[in-house]
């Protein structure tokens, strides 16, 4: 069987590059032959991210997606030219069999040079789809997507690929070392608490003036305030850090969490099974509250707007959860159920077959433990 040739495009933001590489991984795990190659620019974190995770990387000329009539609107179908030009160079070097596209600027340049070429299979993180993804969709072999009802033409619900060390994370069996490593109370409930590499201001502000009636109730914090945020005044059974490198060990360390609802951030805090309170960004076309609404409805979580997020709010939200044993158990479970946590296998496999490189019934990669 000839090895496959798979190539994606997932460039700019961590939220576009992540379910990139774990589909990457899961091509590998089920076909250790197959040849990946990453099309990325030269902004974001194409540059760091995927080379980092052993894949060769192809630059492309950027295309930016201006939302609103400007003069880079005028001159956007030059760049695509150019863009796309160098996309059919690639593909026609490493042979492709299919381009997989996970959205944003790189994702419309790879779809167009794709298009009468090689197959395309368009993954869609968000429950509203971006222009990238709505191009794609319509000359697309397949369309998978994270969330349902999207309005994207033939979609598949297969849920957000993610990386293994997530999908896999025996929450309870890391728990002592988790905290161990992070400094954290052995005992007692943790609130984890994130939003993004940069931080975010509304839920910074509120942890910050909620941390004296966290830290009374007997709730310890793990708080990763951004590269531009500041974090809370020191305090025993706090923890302010800028980033956190080891998500798994947060997450197993952690009781609940308060973040943002990105669509990776939903995908990763419901397939580790932890409840949480989302705070969507309040910007860009509301998609944030649509993310978390299936995990919010199936009673994993609760939705708070932006302006709503008080101190008080956080304390009112949080602190009855946490103390109660009961209550953060079925609110895992219930997380855990909404979610997808073989959507890269899954993913791989549909990508595999259409190239025709499915692979042999002896290389079925085991699913983790809770989903079997």
């Amino acid at each position: 069987m000839t090895a496959p040739s798979i190539v994606v495009a997932g460039g700019g933001s961590g939220g576009h590059i992540e379910p990139a590489l774990a589909l990457a991984d899961a091509v590998r795990a089920l076909r250790p032959d197959a040849r990946i190659t990453a099309l990325g620019t030269e902004k974001g974190l194409d540059t760091t991210l995927i080379p980092a995770r052993g894949y060769p990387l192809e630059l492309i000329p950027p295309v930016p997606l201006p939302r609103k009539p400007t003069a880079d609107l005028l001159r956007l179908p030059g760049k695509v030219r150019a863009a796309v030009g160098r996309v059919r160079e690639v593909l026609a070097a490493v042979d492709a069999g299919a381009v997989v596209g996970f959205g944003g600027f790189v994702a419309l340049p790879a779809y167009l040079g794709a298009r009468g070429r090689v197959p395309i299979v368009v993954h869609e993180a968000n429950a509203r789809a971006g222009l990238a993804n709505k191009v794609g969709a319509r000359f697309a072999d397949i369309v998978a997507t994270a969330v349902p009802d999207t309005g994207l033409p033939g979609e598949q619900l297969v849920g957000m690929p993610l990386r293994r060390s997530i999908t896999d994370l025996d929450r309870a069996a890391l728990r002592a070392q988790a905290r161990q490593f992070f400094g954290l109370p052995p005992q007692g409930p943790v609130l984890l608490v994130f939003g993004g590499s940069l931080g975010a201001r509304t839920l910074n502000t509120a942890v910050a003036a909620a941390l004296p009636e966290l830290l009374r109730a007997g709730v310890a914090v793990l708080h990763a305030h951004g590269k531009s945020g500041e974090p809370a005044p020191p305090a025993r059974g706090y923890l302010g850090v800028p980033y956190i490198e080891r998500m798994d060990l947060a997450y197993a360390a952690a009781d609940a969490v308060l973040c943002r609802a990105g669509a990776t951030t939903v995908a990763e805090v419901s397939a580790v099974g932890l409840p949480a309170v989302y705070v969507p960004l309040p910007h860009g076309n509301g998609e944030q509250a649509l993310n978390a609404r299936p995990v919010v409805a199936a009673g994993g979580g609760a939705l708070v707007d932006d302006a709503d997020l008080t101190p008080q709010r956080v304390v009112a939200e949080l602190v009855p959860l946490l103390r109660d044993p009961r209550r953060l158990a079925d609110a895992g479970r219930a997380a855990r159920s909404s979610g997808h946590a073989d959507a890269a296998d899954r993913l791989a496999r549909m990508v595999l077959e259409l190239v025709g490189a499915a692979p042999e019934p002896q290389t079925e990669v085991m699913r983790p433990w809770r989903d079997r």
